[in-house]
C-alpha cells in the first residue's frame, strides 16, 4: 500500500532523519512515535506530497485512497455540522471542479485524479447522510446539534465534524495526527473500537499510549535520525526498545574494554624493541575494528517531587442541596449532595455533556450556584486546572519568571531544571508567555501548579497537548502528591494509574464507585468500558 525508502529530510543544516524506511500493508495499524520536533508530522507531509524530501522515495499503490486528519481544523463559515460531515459544505463542489480540470487537460490517468474521484464518489453515496449521522453520534454529537452552524461550536467540536466526514469517506489509508486531542472519554472509546474494526489501514501519530496499546500492531520510532521498526503495540515497543538498548550497550562496553586492553598493551610496549611489532599490531587491530557506536539510552520520565501542600481538613469540599443552571438553559443540578474527602483521587466520568466540567467548576467555586451550600474544609487551598488555562498566565512575563513568581523560594536554576523536563529548554525559558503555543501554555500552567501545589487539586483534561514522557512524569508526580485530587480525563492510561474512586456523572445525578477504574468497569459494564460509560444510574 505505502512504501518509504531511504528518506532524508533536513532543515537549516539539521537532519531529522536519513535512510528512513517504512512500509504499510493493507489492514495494518501503524504508529510513528518520537519526541516533539523529531519529524513525525514532517513524514506525514511528505507522504501527502505537501513537502518534498531531500532524498529517497515514497511509493503508493496507484488506487490507494488516502484520508488525512490534521491536528487543527480548517476555518468554518455558515455551514452546519451535518454539512461538514457529509461534504456538502463545499467539499463536493471543490472535488467536482478538480475532476473537471483533470479531464479537460486529459490527465485522467494521473493518480491524483483517481484519488479525487474516490473522494467524490464516497461523498456522493446515497447513504452518506445516514453514515454521517452515525459517525457524529459516535463522536458525541446530539441529534439536535446536526443542523447547528459549526461556527457556534468550539474548535474541538468542529474537528469532530471533520473526523466524521473522513470516516464517512472510508479511505484505504487513514492518516491521523493526534486524533484523540479533541475527544472526551466516551467518544474516544467509540472511536478506538471503530478503528479496531476498520477495513483500511491506519497510520497515526499519538501521545495517548492507552489508545495505541489497544489499536496498533507496529510502531516506528524516529531515533538517532533513523526510523526503527518494532512489532506489537506501544507497551511491546517500550519493552523491545529497552532490551535492544541493553544488548547494544553491552556490545559497546565489551568493545570499549577490548580497545582499552589493546591500547594499554601498545602504550606499555611500543618503546620496547622486542615488543614494538606486537604493540604496532595491537594498534592496527584497533583501526580495523568495526566500531560500535555508543547507543542512546531511551528517555525516561522526569521524576519531580511535588512539595507537600499544607494539610487540610478531613472534608475537603462539601456540596449540600445544590441547584445550578446556566443563564440560558435548564437546571444542570437540583438538590445535589456531594463531598470530597482528604486524600481521595477521584475521576469524574460519564456521557458527554452530562455536567462533569460543571461539577468541577462548582467544586472550584468558579460558578455561582443558585441554591444550596458549598463548604470548604479547614485550611483548604484549591487549585483549578481548567481546559482554558492560558488565561491564568501573564502575557508580558517570561516562562521562567512565571514559574518563579508562582513559587518565590524557587531558585532560577531549579526553575529551569523543572521547565527543562517539561520541554522548555535553553533560551526557550526566556520566551514571553504571549508568544507560546496552546500546548506550551498548557505545560507552563501545569508547572506552576506543581511548584506551588494546593491541597485540593481540580484538573480538567490535564494531559491534553502533553507528550507521552510528560504524561508519565505527571503521573509519577501525582502518585506521590500528598493532597486531594479530582480530575476529568479522556486518557484511560492516566485514569488507571491515578484514580482510586470513580464518580459517574449523568445529567444531574452522581453515583460513586469506591474503587479504581477496573472496579468501575466490572461493576457497571461487566468488563466493557463503553458499556460502563453508557450504563444507567438506576
Amino acid at each position: 500500500m505505502l512504501t518509504i525508502r531511504k528518506l532524508k529530510k533536513s532543515y537549516g543544516g539539521q537532519t531529522l532523519f536519513e535512510d528512513a524506511d517504512l512500509q504499510i500493508n493493507y489492514g495494518e495499524r501503524v504508529a510513528i512515535v518520537g519526541p516533539n520536533g523529531a519529524g513525525k508530522s514532517t513524514i506525514f507531509r511528505i507522504i501527502l506530497e505537501e513537502e518534498e524530501a531531500d532524498k529517497g522515495e515514497v511509493e503508493r499503490d496507484e488506487w490507494t485512497f488516502v484520508g488525512f486528519l490534521p491536528q487543527e481544523s480548517e476555518p468554518v463559515g455558515d455551514e452546519t455540522v451535518l454539512e461538514i460531515a457529509t461534504g456538502r459544505a463545499g467539499q463536493i463542489d471543490d472535488l467536482e471542479t478538480t475532476l473537471k480540470r483533470y479531464e479537460d487537460a486529459g490527465n485522467v490517468d494521473d493518480p491524483h485524479y483517481s484519488q479525487t474521484q474516490a473522494k467524490f464518489d464516497a461523498l456522493n453515496d446515497p447513504t452518506v447522510e445516514a453514515k454521517a449521522k452515525k459517525m457524529l453520534r459516535g463522536l458525541g454529537y446530539d441529534e439536535k446539534d446536526f443542523e447547528r452552524p459549526a461556527k457556534e461550536m468550539s474548535g474541538g467540536w468542529v474537528m469532530r465534524a471533520h473526523l466524521a466526514r473522513l470516516l464517512v469517506m472510508e479511505p484505504d489509508l487513514l492518516m491521523l495526527d493526534e486524533p484523540t486531542n479533541h475527544l472526551d472519554l466516551m467518544s474516544l472509546l467509540w472511536f478506538r473500537d471503530y478503528l479496531k474494526n476498520y477495513s483500511g489501514a491506519v497510520l497515526l501519530i499519538s501521545h495517548d499510549r492507552g489508545f495505541m496499546d489497544e489499536l496498533v500492531d507496529t510502531v516506528y520510532e524516529i531515533s538517532e535520525k533513523k526510523l526503527k521498526s518494532y512489532s506489537g503495540n506501544y507497551s511491546d515497543y517500550e519493552k523491545q526498545r529497552q532490551k535492544n538498548y541493553e544488548v547494544a550497550n553491552a556490545s559497546y562496553k565489551n568493545q570499549q574494554k577490548q580497545i582499552k586492553e589493546l591500547q594499554d598493551f601498545a602504550n606499555k610496549f611500543r618503546s620496547v624493541s622486542s615488543k614494538a611489532s606486537q604493540a604496532q599490531s595491537k594498534l592496527k587491530e584497533i583501526e580495523r575494528m568495526d566500531k560500535v557506536e555508543k547507543p542512546q539510552a531511551p528517555k525516561k520520565p522526569f521524576r519531580f517531587q511535588i512539595p507537600d501542600p499544607p494539610r487540610g481538613g478531613q472534608k475537603a469540599v462539601t456540596l449540600e442541596q445544590i441547584d445550578f443552571a446556566y443563564e440560558t438553559g435548564p437546571n444542570i443540578y437540583e438538590n445535589l449532595d456531594f463531598s470530597i474527602e482528604r486524600g481521595e483521587r477521584t475521576v469524574l466520568v460519564g456521557p458527554n455533556g452530562a455536567g462533569k466540567s460543571t461539577l468541577l467548576k462548582i467544586l472550584a467555586d468558579e460558578l455561582k450556584i443558585q441554591k444550596g451550600t458549598r463548604k470548604e474544609g479547614h485550611n483548604a487551598k484549591i487549585g483549578y486546572f481548567s481546559q482554558h488555562r492560558q488565561a491564568t498566565l501573564d502575557p508580558n512575563a517570561t516562562v521562567v519568571s512565571e514559574v518563579m513568581n508562582a513559587a518565590p523560594t524557587l531558585r532560577e536554576d531549579e526553575a529551569r531544571g523543572i521547565l527543562g523536563s517539561f520541554m522548555f529548554r535553553k533560551e526557550e525559558v526566556y520566551k514571553m508567555t504571549k508568544v507560546l503555543s496552546g500546548g506550551e501554555k498548557s505545560r507552563l500552567s501545569l508547572v506552576k501548579f506543581l511548584v506551588d501545589p494546593p491541597n485540593i487539586l481540580l484538573m480538567d483534561e490535564p494531559t491534553t497537548h502533553l507528550d507521552i514522557l510528560t504524561v508519565e512524569s505527571l503521573i509519577l508526580a501525582l502518585q506521590n502528591y500528598a493532597g486531594t485530587l479530582v480530575f476529568i480525563s479522556h486518557d484511560v492510561h492516566f485514569i488507571k494509574q491515578l484514580a482510586t474512586d470513580v464518580v459517574y456523572v449523568a445529567f444531574g445525578k452522581l453515583k460513586r464507585f469506591s474503587g479504581d477504574w477496573e472496579y468501575f468497569i466490572e461493576k457497571s459494564g461487566g468488563g466493557d468500558e463503553r458499556a460502563a460509560l453508557t450504563a444507567s444510574l438506576d
